[in-house]
């Protein structure tokens, strides 16, 4: 009788973690960093190199090769900052290999595929999303983003 509370207990805490998991994936959750100065040291210096450079706002997103659910993301990223082609300052849409930039991968706590990050035009990070998100929650992350006057 032991065993099966047991196994009923784990069985329950399994579920759980797996629906908070699912609830949690493609989600736009907003963050709070800094903006990316020359002198910020490795972070400013890595994201520069990936091309996040402060002067437009920028969809970061990590892949790999063998990631299955990264050829979503390109094509959802893809879409949306194709819609936004004609804002006044349009999106960046910036792939990384995790593969072959695993520094900026760790700097950014990349703990898994697919992750996107949001940027806006002052080099800031906004949000964040673990897993595949759906365009219309990326299309109203990045739109107010993308209105601020180039001047």
């Amino acid at each position: 009788m032991t065993e099966i509370t047991i196994l009923v207990l784990v069985l329950l805490a399994a579920l759980a973690f797996g629906l908070v998991w699912r609830y949690r994936a493609g989600r736009v959750r907003a963050t709070s960093a800094e903006p990316i100065a020359a002198d910020s040291g490795a972070r400013g210096r890595l994201l520069a190199a990936a091309g996040v450079t402060g002067s437009a706002p920028a969809v970061l997103h990590f892949s790999a090769d063998w990631c299955g659910p990264c050829d979503a993301v390109r094509r959802v990223v893809a879409g949306v900052v194709a819609d936004l082609a004609d804002a006044p300052q349009p999106p960046l849409d910036i792939e990384i290999d995790i593969d072959a930039e695993p520094a900026l991968a760790k700097e950014l706590n990349v703990l898994s595929l697919p992750t996107t990050f949001i940027f806006d035009a002052d080099g800031r990070e906004r949000f964040r999303i673990s897993g595949v998100p759906k365009a219309t929650d990326l299309h109203s992350a990045i739109t107010p983003l993308t209105m601020r006057d180039a001047a």
